[in-house]
């Protein structure tokens, strides 16, 4: 198999068969036209410059000689096709393939000039923040007290926003109210450096939030994005890892089973695991997490939706030890202010309209038609 971007290709051809009066090959093609870049005497061709060609010769050194120097030009382009290449004589045929499209380009990111892993340099923090300034405080002062050079981008879609400022801190507002997923989006989309870590606004960095080991997997292993482990105030430790799968249905759609757990555990990565679904606190490999992006639609509550459009794409691992604090949520009724008050109304009281497009989103634009969970 070889693969083609757009100019002609050599292919290198040859043939072993018994002696007789003519040795003859056809070459047939559906995507592009043959031609000859040399000739060789006492070889007679016909149909250069289109998709059927014909070699012959009384001798089969001259033919094969003849055969090197046949070239294949892609003549119908689409990215990522492949032209089915049918090499026959008289008596036996066989195919081969070429894979048309244009090459993968490398990116390069600068990870700094230090041995140890630079994380300001490889790592961008993004978070949606809504109603919750207090909160969002103290996440920033908690990252500045390990990290203090780290960029931290901030989506914003309070209806009166408030001004975030700081060292290597952008904030962006947004409009009122835009929603979850359109924040992620957002932030994710400002981020310059190879990785970005996901945190929600009300997480808090301790000594055991270690991006560095983060890093590490994702620099030794195949993993595209990896999770990591919240500790509640309860002193109870999340991963939240999931395994999720697609029964094949029919007309009507797809199942989506969905388990917890994680596929097998990773050698040489004590506590990390293979899995689909993941913590909402994780790293990724920036261009990956937006290749994947967030559906804009879900507005007030998502997070395994994006693993479920991932699925496919993304290769993904959740490591527990290394962990991020969760603020309280513990307050009692006539202490609220009127802040969390109007964020409970909107993170938790849904209203038809939002039960509706969660279901089109959820259902529809997958082709599922069931879900099962544990």
């Amino acid at each position: 198999m070889q693969t083609l971007n757009r100019c002609s290709l050599s292919i290198g051809l040859g043939l072993k068969e018994e002696a007789r009066s003519v040795h003859t090959v056809y070459l047939t093609a559906t995507l592009g036209i043959f031609d000859v870049a040399a000739t060789v005497d006492g070889v007679s061709i016909t149909g250069e410059g289109e998709k059927q060609m014909m070699l012959s010769s009384p001798r089969l050194p001259d033919l094969n000689r003849q055969l090197e120097f046949v070239t294949y030009t892609n003549t119908v382009f689409h990215p990522k096709t492949a032209d089915t290449i049918r090499f026959a004589t008289k008596s036996q045929r066989s195919f081969f393939i070429i894979k048309v499209g244009h090459p993968i380009i490398p990116k390069l990111y600068n990870s700094g000039y230090q041995e140890e892993y630079n994380i300001s340099a490889l790592v961008t923090i993004a978070t949606k923040t809504f109603l919750r300034y207090d909160k969002l405080k103290d996440l920033i002062d908690s990252i500045r007290q390990y990290y203090p050079n780290v960029t931290i981008v901030i989506a914003d879609d309070n209806e009166h926003p408030q001004p975030v400022t700081g060292p290597h801190i952008e904030h962006y507002i947004m409009p009122y109210g835009k929603g979850w997923f359109a924040g992620r989006n957002l932030a994710v989309s400002q981020v310059t450096t190879k990785y970005v870590l996901w945190v929600d606004d009300d997480f808090i960095f301790t000594a055991n939030t270690k991006l560095e080991k983060m890093v590490d997997i994702l620099e030794k292993t195949t993993l595209d994005l990896v999770g990591g482990a919240v500790r509640e105030v309860t002193g109870y430790t999340v991963t939240y890892c999931h395994t999720i799968s697609v029964e094949a249905g029919g007309e009507e759609g797809d199942c989506l089973h969905i388990r917890n757990g994680n596929h097998h555990a990773i050698d040489g990565f004590p506590n990390c695991v293979v899995a689909d679904a993941v913590i909402n606190f994780f790293m990724g490999q920036t261009d990956k997490v937006r290749q994947v992006g967030f559906d804009p639609r879900l507005s007030r509550q998502a997070h395994l939706e994006f693993f479920i459009d991932a699925l496919g794409s993304l290769h993904v691992g959740s490591c527990g030890d290394v962990i991020v604090n969760h603020a309280s949520k513990i307050q009692l009724p006539w202490s609220k202010t009127e802040s969390q008050k109007a964020y409970e109304k909107f993170r938790y009281l849904s209203s038809s309209a939002n039960t509706n497009m969660h279901n089109e989103v959820y259902y529809f634009k997958n082709r599922f038609k069931c879900m099962t969970s544990q």
